[in-house]
Order: C-alpha cells, then structure tokens, then sequence
C-alpha cells in the first residue's frame, strides 16, 4: 500500500489536480532560489507533507495543522498523539514532522556543543528553546559544564505535569560530581507559556545553590522557557 493511499480517504484531503504537481514544483523553486523566509508557515509545511503524501493536495492539511496548534514550531513539536488527532494526517506524515524536530534540535545542540557556553548565550537560549518550548509537560534539564565553561552533558532530570516539576537538589549535586562539572545551567519550561518564574521556582533554584556551592559547582543560571520568551534568573538577579 503506498505511503498517500494509507492516508487518503479523508475529507479536505482529495486526490491533486492536474496542475497541483506545478504547485508543488514552482513552490520548491521558490524555496531553493529565494530561501526559506519568502515561504509562509503552511508552506514550509507543505514541504514537509509533499514526501509522505506524494500524490494529493496537502494545503488543506497544512493550514489545518497551523488552525490546531498555531504556528510551524508548534506543528513540528507537537506530540505524536495530539498530531494523529488530525484528520488526514497519517503516521508517515507525523514521522516527517518529527524528523524535522529532531534535525532543528540536533542543529541548536551542535551549535552549543565544543563552544563556551557562556560566551555563546544566544546559542544555548535557542537550543533550550528548540527542545523545550513547546513541550506539554514541565521539563528540568540540567546543562553541565566543564572548568572552561564548555558542555560536558545536557540531561533532562525530570518530566513532571503541566504545571509542576520535582526537583531534588542533592540529586541535581550528585549528578554534576559524577560528571565531573564545575558548573550548570538549570532550564525548565512552562507549557502554560508565561515564562515567569514562581514561588516554588526561585525557593528551589536557591536550594540547588546552597547544596551545590560548599562543593565548588557553581550555578551559572535557571533559565525558564515558555512559548512567550524566556526568563534568566541571572537577568532578574535572582542568583
């Protein structure tokens, strides 16, 4: 069974016309020879769609992925679940999507990767920003450093809800003493969007400090990360 027959069926999804397949043409030549910004977010995402839906017009189902969850970043982040809940859009579309959030990721990771972090601020935001955003549940990962302030590990410590990650500070110190790190950034996310931080936020970032300090680890920053922009503890002075 090919990859669009398995995928057919589906109101607002028929077969192309005739002239769809110079759509298709004249919109990959415009992405190759004007480059990525004169495509809108449906677009791009037709782009996508194109190699697992290759015969049937695509533009409905790229703009309904956008009327569902927002914007092209959102698309390509959402989870596999919420994605199959869209009509038309079959698992080898969804597996297109997700190889474009993982190639996004591993792109923002390798910019980070063998480069002082702290030197490379707007790299390491855009690379939390890559793999956190627009995740569904709270996240705490933790980036360690090494003595030249470059990343030795980059592990998510926690998956909690929507609204609340645990966090053990002793565990957080025993981690970067097995990794031999001298120092770390703490990032969580906000899936609610507002990267303020709360109560419960500031009071466990200081207790992270207290326990890792004694032992020479130094915590650099808590960035926070929401769909609305991010928030640097440092920034706020809360470290």
């Amino acid at each position: 069974m090919s990859r669009d027959r398995a995928e057919g069926g589906i109101p607002g999804l028929a077969e192309a016309p005739p002239h769809y397949h110079g759509h298709r043409e004249r919109l990959r030549t415009r992405f190759r020879e004007a480059g990525p910004d004169a495509l809108a977010d449906y677009e791009l995402l037709e782009l996508v769609l194109f190699r697992a839906i290759p015969r049937r017009d695509v533009k409905p189902l790229a703009k309904a992925l956008l009327d569902k969850f927002g914007s092209f970043a959102e698309v390509i982040s959402a989870p596999m679940a919420r994605l199959a809940e869209v009509p038309g859009l079959g698992e080898s579309a969804i597996v297109e999507l997700k190889i474009v959030q993982a190639a996004a990721q591993r792109l923002a990771r390798g910019a980070v990767r063998r480069r002082p972090a702290l030197s490379s601020w707007s790299a390491v935001l855009d690379y939390c920003r890559a793999t956190m955003a627009f995740a569904d549940k709270e996240q705490f990962r933790i980036l360690f450093l090494d003595k030249r302030n470059q990343l030795i590990a980059d592990e998510v410590q926690q998956v909690g809800t929507v609204d609340h990650t645990p966090v053990y500070p002793r565990e957080v110190v025993k981690r970067a003493l097995e990794l031999s790190a001298t120092g770390v950034i703490l990032v969580h996310n906000h899936p609610s969007g507002d990267p303020t931080p709360s109560q419960t936020d500031i009071q466990m970032t200081q207790s992270i400090i207290e326990v890792a300090k004694p032992l020479g680890i130094a915590v650099h920053d808590h960035i926070v990360i929401g769909k609305e922009g991010h928030v640097s503890f440092k920034g706020l002075k809360l470290i």
